[in-house]
């Protein structure tokens, strides 16, 4: 099967695939759609255990 390659260049949610004109609108949609899941992972910015920090 061979899906066509229309509307490659524009925003794509990941949790939902729904296409947007631009980021702004993906970023509202993922503030409100998704608000959970985005406060979730938002301040998730901690190393990862085995981590290497390069000086």
């Amino acid at each position: 099967m061979v899906l066509p390659m229309v509307d490659q260049h524009k925003p794509k949610c990941y949790l939902c695939s729904n296409v947007f004109e631009n980021l702004e609108e993906l970023r509202r949609h993922q503030e409100v759609d998704h608000k959970e899941f985005v406060e979730f992972h938002k301040n998730d910015h901690s190393p990862a255990p085995g981590d290497v920090t390069v000086f």
